[in-house]
């Protein structure tokens, strides 16, 4: 029983670590320090209950909702303002990816609240409905829309025409 247990979670486990990852990336507005400790505790609060995945429908969905939750207890937990300083490390493009997008993105994320980044995340990332945010989130589905709402409503004032010079190249 103990060995079925440890393998079906080191299947799960590297199937998924890596779009955990990514989705904590986006939470954390590319904080890949932070992304790999979400995603870390995620999949040990996972481990912790894996031989009761047999009554959840779905895993990875599961781990999602996980993954959030952590992310939104860490920012409660922490300063959300505290940031390192220094100059980013100079790194070639992954798949001929823009950097300047990108970090232009990831800045425009990091200047929303915790719970409208999440919600942002779970809809447009994860592409979930307004009912699975809402559940995830344990909030109402009108409380989604609001957040959605003003989440973009941020993010377009914050990107303005940088979004659509960046897209012409």
């Amino acid at each position: 029983m103990r060995k079925s247990r440890a393998d079906g979670f080191l299947e799960f486990a590297s199937a998924r670590s890596g779009h955990l990852y990514r989705s904590a990336c986006l939470l954390t507005s590319g904080d890949t320090h932070l992304a790999e400790d979400l995603t870390q505790e995620t999949l040990g609060r996972m481990y912790a209950r894996w031989s009761r995945m047999h009554r959840v429908g779905n895993p990875a969905a599961y781990a999602q909702t996980v993954l959030v939750r952590t992310f939104l207890t860490h920012q409660r937990r922490r300063s959300a303002t505290e940031r390192p300083l220094g100059e980013l490390p100079d790194r070639a493009p992954d798949n001929g990816e823009d950097p300047a997008l990108r970090i232009a993105l990831l800045d425009a994320l990091a200047s929303l609240a915790p719970k409208d980044r999440a919600v942002v995340v779970l809809r447009y990332w994860e592409d979930r409905s307004i009912e699975e945010t809402a559940d995830a989130l344990h909030v109402s589905s009108a409380a989604v829309r609001t957040r959605c709402s003003r989440a973009l409503a941020t993010l377009r004032s914050r990107l303005g025409g940088t979004l659509a010079e960046f897209a012409t190249r």
